[in-house]
């Protein structure tokens, strides 16, 4: 990959990319050190990266790079008055929206990944697969599963209400 290919690829999916890390993680600060890490990885590797594949391989490195995170943080325990769910918003969310959050909160870090890269990024099962280590058939699966968890969780009028 040259140097255009990398700036063109920064410049077509950093948005994506950002988008895809902040919906699983939910913590813009978090989402903006893995999308940089992950280019960064990017930078690095560019050598063994093909130009025309680089939004595969930057998907798949963000990816790994959330896992990773996502991971730290479990191990580490805030104290009450720092845990996210105490914040003060500033502005009212839709209620919508705030369903929709709560229901993907409801799923478990893979489902969710792939909830949001096949519905909310487009992305093919063979993509997905490639991207998440997965083969078609589990992606398949696991995204069927999910899609069954959050219907469940949306029809039932205690949780939209």
């Amino acid at each position: 990959m040259t140097e255009k290919e990398y700036n063109q690829c920064v410049t077509e999916y950093a948005d994506n990319v950002y988008r895809f890390i902040l919906k699983n993680l939910r913590h813009e600060e978090d989402a903006r050190d893995v999308v940089q890490t992950a280019f960064e990885k990017m930078w690095i590797n560019r050598a063994d990266v093909d130009g025309t594949k680089c939004k595969s391989y930057l998907f798949t490195v963000a990816y790994h790079q959330m896992v990773d995170h996502l991971r730290k943080a479990k191990r580490v325990s805030l104290k009450d008055e720092f845990r996210d769910d105490a914040k003060v918003y500033d502005r009212p969310m839709h209620n919508t929206r705030k369903v929709l959050e709560m229901a993907l909160a409801q799923l478990n870090e893979t489902q969710r990944s792939l909830v949001l890269l096949k519905d909310y990024e487009g992305y093919s099962y063979t993509e997905i697969g490639e991207i998440t280590g997965l083969k078609e058939s589990q992606v398949k699966v696991y995204l069927h599963r999910a899609r069954v968890q959050l219907k469940n969780y949306l029809v039932s009028p205690e949780n939209v209400l």
